[in-house]
């Protein structure tokens, strides 16, 4: 009968182990996008985004940034005090879940086109 006890506490202790494990490993299961920066966007028409996956804002440093706005500022091409803003022509932001909106802030850009929103589930 103590047999069957050491089973089944041996059993748990890996199970937790395995959960302990999945925890650690799911957050490097983020996908990676490219989004070449740019008046015509591309690299995230068709996809479909998630919680804690990357875009990797690709510009040519001190021609254009990525600032990171609400849903206000991606409508009207401003960008609120405060808002977080990139400039090294490679930035990563990690996604953050629902609406995530990006905008050039230099003069004219976010206005041409240099924007993106990006659902992310």
């Amino acid at each position: 009968m103590g047999q069957g006890r050491g089973s089944a506490r041996s059993a748990l202790v890996v199970g937790l182990a395995i959960l302990c494990l999945l925890a650690i490993v799911q957050p490097t299961l983020a996908a990676v996008y490219n989004i070449g920066w740019s008046f015509n966007v591309n690299g995230a028409r068709g996809k479909s985004f998630r919680a804690g996956d990357v875009l990797v804002f690709k510009y040519i440093k001190g021609q254009h940034n990525v600032v990171a706005v609400n849903g206000r500022g991606y409508a009207s091409c401003s960008a609120p005090r405060g808002a977080r803003t990139y400039s090294s022509g490679q930035d990563r932001i990690k996604l953050t879940r629902g609406q995530n909106y990006f905008i050039c802030s230099f003069p004219g850009h976010c206005g041409g086109g240099m924007k993106i929103a990006i659902n992310a589930k």
